[in-house]
């Protein structure tokens, strides 16, 4: 009876332990782990059905599971750091530890795994946009002039502008995209604001908005090209879309001629495409005065 009792508690505590699952996303990092004698999977789609069915006894058992992006060539770095053998399991898990306070995860909630890896890898994406911006910021350092901060008082002016765009905009849905080019790669950030309730204004996933807000302000303080475009969807109305280039220290509106030949026109061959249904193409709200927010102007 003691047994039964102590057995029927061990899975009750199980069940208060969360997980987290370092998974080898694409062919590449996976033939990568191969080299070590201890990784026993010899094909990546078996790989991933293996971790499925983990995923899903986890949760039948009441358990909550998070997903990290295993990167062979980090753990690899880790291990080497800290002089530790990458070929011992009780390393793998002790770097997936780690990445689940460090590095992007998402949460398994019964989706399938096919739906929540290109999740785990958009996660990723935009970490690394965000640490990468926030790094070339800081690195512009203080004008030589009056010694102010050029990151900082460019990530000022971009959370003003994020703010003005966000007020001006008509009810609804947002979806914001800025890009920012000129750097040694363009860099892409992407922002989702559900419709204001109440007073409370849109709702903003913190780590979207410091991402967004940080490309835009690099873009701002370093003056490269670069632009940002909003769609709006509220029921029973058109989609709008309009945008602005970056310009300086402040944006330029887009003309409603500019926005429909970016959406209509295809990327990589330069040929037309058809404009959307239930769409207007349209010139901004006006700024106003933040359009052309005062700061850092040597």
């Amino acid at each position: 009876m003691a047994d039964t009792d102590q057995q029927m508690m061990r899975r009750v505590l199980r069940r208060e332990i969360a997980g987290t699952i370092g998974v080898l996303t694409d062919e590449h990092d996976f033939r990568a782990m191969r080299r070590y004698r201890t990784f026993t999977f010899d094909d990546h789609a078996t790989y991933l059905q293996q971790v499925e069915g983990l995923l899903r006894t986890r949760a039948l058992q009441g358990s909550h599971t998070t997903l990290a992006l295993f990167d062979p060539q980090d753990y690899a770095a880790y291990c080497t750091a800290r002089g530790l053998d990458a070929d011992d399991p009780a390393n793998r898990t002790r770097f997936t530890a780690e990445l689940a306070t460090t590095g992007p995860t998402v949460p398994y909630e019964g989706q399938p795994l096919a739906d929540l890896l290109p999740a785990l890898v958009d996660e990723a994406v935009r970490q690394a946009t965000w640490e990468y911006a926030a790094t070339l910021l800081a690195r512009l350092g203080p004008c030589a002039t009056c010694g102010e901060d050029i990151g900082r008082a460019a990530f000022t002016r971009a959370s003003d502008l994020l703010a003005r765009i966000l007020d001006t905009a008509p009810p609804g849905d947002r979806h914001l995209v800025c890009s920012v080019t000129g750097t040694p790669e363009t860099l892409v950030a992407v922002l989702q604001a559900d419709d204001e309730t109440g007073d409370t204004g849109p709702l903003l996933d913190d780590a979207e908005a410091l991402e967004f807000t940080t490309v835009l302000a690099l873009g701002l303080a370093t003056r490269s090209p670069g632009g940002l475009v909003m769609r709006t969807s509220a029921p029973g109305v058109r989609d709008q879309i309009y945008g602005w280039r970056l310009r300086g220290d402040g944006l330029e509106p887009l003309t409603a001629g500019e926005v429909f030949d970016a959406y209509c026109t295809d990327a990589e061959s330069g040929e037309l495409i058809s404009p959307e249904s239930g769409v207007d193409y349209c010139f901004p709200p006006d700024l106003g005065s933040r359009g052309r927010p005062p700061g850092h102007a040597h």
